[in-house]
């Protein structure tokens, strides 16, 4: 009988791990390195899955027997700006000044990549968050609470971030946070898992 493969997740993001704990299949976390300059040109779902797949890949070689999960978040506005990790104040000030009353789109990449064979599974999955029209008071009362300089779109779904929106659409509101575990769970029963039916 062939030996199931460990369960790497390609990230050290408490957000992801969070999510994935969810399934309650065991699973290990490893930090990749990989450059995520957006490609001249490049739609956002198709920067999110190339990064996701990158990061699944650049963990294969020291984790020859896992399977290995990546997942990559690109936020965009109606006009196809990309709103990366802000970093800091200042820049998530602006992104969510630049957010406030738009329709952004949420795209997260997701792969998986068996290291034993190399095969290869993406999906993108898009979720939209329209934005109230938000007072400056607002935006600088919010950050100052939350504080969340490592998210893209500049706010924590999970968290307080929920004030900021009148609505929301898509099919997995996980994806928000960073992890759409109804595709990874899609995906996994590809790959011979089924968290349902897991010892």
């Amino acid at each position: 009988m062939t030996r199931r493969p460990d369960l790497l997740l390609a990230s050290s993001s408490p957000y992801r791990r969070e999510l994935l704990s969810r399934l309650r299949l065991p699973f290990d976390c490893a930090s990749p390195d990989i450059d995520e300059t957006p490609q001249a040109g490049e739609a956002p779902e198709t920067l999110a899955v190339r990064l996701a797949a990158g990061k699944a890949r650049a963990l294969a070689a020291s984790h020859p027997t896992s399977l290995i999960i990546g997942s990559d978040q690109v936020a965009a506005l109606p006009d196809g700006t990309i709103l990366s990790k802000p970093g800091n104040h200042e820049q998530a000030t602006r992104q969510l000044r630049q957010s406030s009353g738009q329709c952004v789109q949420f795209f997260t990449g997701l792969a998986l990549l068996d290291a034993r064979t190399q095969a290869l599974k993406t999906h993108c999955e898009r979720f939209d968050a329209h934005f109230r029209t938000l007072s400056p008071e607002e935006i600088e009362s919010y950050l100052r609470k939350e504080q969340p300089y490592d998210c893209a779109g500049s706010f924590k779904m999970e968290g307080l971030g929920i004030t900021l929106f009148s609505s929301l659409e898509g099919r997995d509101p996980n994806s928000l946070v960073g992890l759409p575990l109804i595709a990874l769970t899609d995906l996994l029963r590809e790959f011979g898992i089924n968290p349902l039916l897991d010892p």
